[in-house]
């Protein structure tokens, strides 16, 4: 499994949170979504359009849309 295919939180609260369906993106501002993979750089907003061809509905977390290693490794459209 890729990073970017994971879910922040554990099976418990995966149970309960309200963003655990298909097609629903963890939002940027959940606790649970916040990466601490050494391979996690954050670029500016505007850095984050440096690769159009990502497939950015690929993620389940809104956080890898600014992630430098998901857009330069993530897969492609």
């Amino acid at each position: 499994m890729k990073c970017w295919e994971e879910r922040g939180c554990d099976e418990e609260w995966q149970t309960r949170c309200p963003h655990n369906t298909p097609g629903e993106y963890c939002p940027a501002d959940c606790y649970n979504t916040h990466c601490t993979r050494p391979t996690y750089e954050r670029v500016e907003p505007l850095d984050a359009l440096m690769n159009p061809d990502v497939d950015r509905s690929a993620t389940v977390k809104e956080n890898c849309w600014f992630c430098r290693f998901f857009l330069e490794n993530g897969p492609r459209l």
